[in-house]
């Protein structure tokens, strides 16, 4: 929390160093040229449309992470990016004409998948943006704590050592794994999920590109399985407390509202992102469960520092989620966004000094706060490279309902420092390493995690 403090308190200093202009001029205005008026708070910056590469091409990275529960990761994720000419009069406007990603990927640990997605903004010059994703994943991997603010809980277990059990609570994970999780209890928190999923959504561009209004389908055939031994889930299924163990269909009807004024999608200096989203399952619809999930969030991003080449980014998300009805458990931790699911509390896409799903309920609050300094910029082989270090904090609470918010008693805290390398502007590597109370995990994946 003392680290903390220091963050928000030199933020105010960032932020008055910050008010210069671009050292930069403008480029000339393409608006006039569009077939229909984009607001200039979407135009990339000048650096990056000069680091932005015309025509076609692919990047290519050898998908290698390290993660603390599915293990060291390789595999393969490709990008073949449509650009376009510096005439095309989006050229400015936007992150890339037409991108297709092919990921496959496994890890020491038996995580498998494989997934392919399309993403054309402005599809044939129309303010319809088309997102298609389809994929397979097999994961032995994943953890539950339970769905309740029970899992806010601190880490216990009894000590067998001596006459009398002695309860040890608040002990780290390392701790609890070493002293619980062994025997018939290695794999109590461990769970297996199989899915096969398809989603397909348009956005529809408003108020020149500001705002989208989102229509989607998603289609997931699901298996959950637990493991020979002592299993929470497994408890949790039998005492009716939980549903979804087994084989389900899931179809989910989904819409949203999104605001968006960030210069550049993947890695952006500037703008705001606000999406308000809606997901709708029902056994009429041909799904296994009824149930309803709704997650607001908003993204801010600050340049402040506006002297080529350097800059310094604060950028900042809070959000909010809430699962209604009988939903089976797994959907708890999958708050869903135009950009890509959001994981439950826990794990490199929320609260990064936590397990995995750490912690869930039917209430969740998600915020994330990071200070991004690029520090240099580099061409190798034809090829551009930017880095940027930053420090962190995550917070993020559950609750079992509204009525339940009373105080910050239920949020959690974590904060570490990472590491970013845009690879063309687009593809970005990121390392993290995060701490909390409990533990300490290092991550590396691709892309912002906001």
């Amino acid at each position: 929390m003392k680290n903390l403090l220091i963050l928000f308190l030199i933020i105010p200093f960032c932020t008055a160093i910050g008010q210069t202009k671009d050292s930069i001029a403008k480029q000339n205005d393409t608006t006039k040229k569009l077939p229909f008026a984009i607001a200039k708070e979407k135009r990339m910056t000048d650096e990056d449309i000069a680091n932005k590469p015309e025509g076609t091409y692919v990047t290519g990275v050898p998908d290698i992470s390290s993660d603390p529960v599915n293990g060291f990761g390789y595999g393969v994720e490709g990008y073949l990016y449509f650009n376009g000419k510096k005439t095309d009069p989006f050229f400015n406007y936007t992150p890339y004409r037409a991108k297709i990603d092919i990921a496959l990927f496994n890890t020491t640990k038996s995580q498998r998948e494989i997934i392919a997605k399309l993403d054309v903004p402005y599809i044939l010059n129309s303010k319809w943006r088309l997102r298609v994703e389809g994929g397979y994943e097999s994961n032995p991997n994943l953890l539950y704590f339970g769905k309740t603010e029970s899992t806010l809980n601190k880490l216990s277990y009894y000590d067998n050592i001596g006459a009398i059990p002695q309860l040890k609570s608040g002990v780290s994970y390392s701790e609890y794994s070493d002293n619980f999780l062994v025997g018939d209890n290695k794999l109590y928190h461990n769970y297996n999920k199989e899915e096969f999923i398809l989603n397909i959504s348009g956005e529809r561009s408003l108020y020149e590109g500001k705002m989208r209004l989102l229509l989607g389908y998603e289609l997931a055939s699901v298996k959950i399985r637990t493991f020979q031994g002592n299993s929470l889930l497994q408890l949790d299924a039998n005492a009716g407390q939980i549903l979804g163990l087994g084989s389900s269909l899931i179809g989910l009807g989904q819409v949203g509202i999104i605001y968006d004024t960030r210069d550049l999608e993947s890695d952006p200096s500037k703008g705001i992102f606000a999406e308000l989203t809606n997901e709708l399952s029902l056994k009429a619809l041909g799904s296994s469960f009824n149930f309803n999930k709704t997650y607001g969030h908003i993204s801010v991003y600050k340049n402040l520092i506006a002297k080529y080449p350097k800059r310094l980014v604060l950028a900042g998300r809070a959000g909010l989620g809430y699962t209604a009805w009988d939903a089976p458990f797994f959907e708890y931790q999958d708050q869903w966004s135009s950009e890509g699911s959001v994981e439950g509390l826990g794990g490199s896409k929320t609260l990064r000094g936590y397990k995995q799903s750490r912690f869930l309920g039917r209430v969740m609050s998600i915020n994330n706060l990071e200070l991004r300094y690029r520090f240099a910029q580099l061409n190798f082989l034809k090829q551009h490279f930017a880095f940027s270090t930053l420090p962190f904090i995550d917070a993020g609470a559950v609750w079992d309902d509204f009525n339940t918010i009373k105080s910050f008693k239920n949020f959690r805290v974590s904060e570490g420092l990472g590491l970013r390398i845009a690879w063309n502007v687009n593809t970005i590597l990121r390392f993290d390493y995060a701490v909390s109370q409990e533990d300490r995990q290092f991550f590396f994946s691709l892309a912002q995690m906001f």
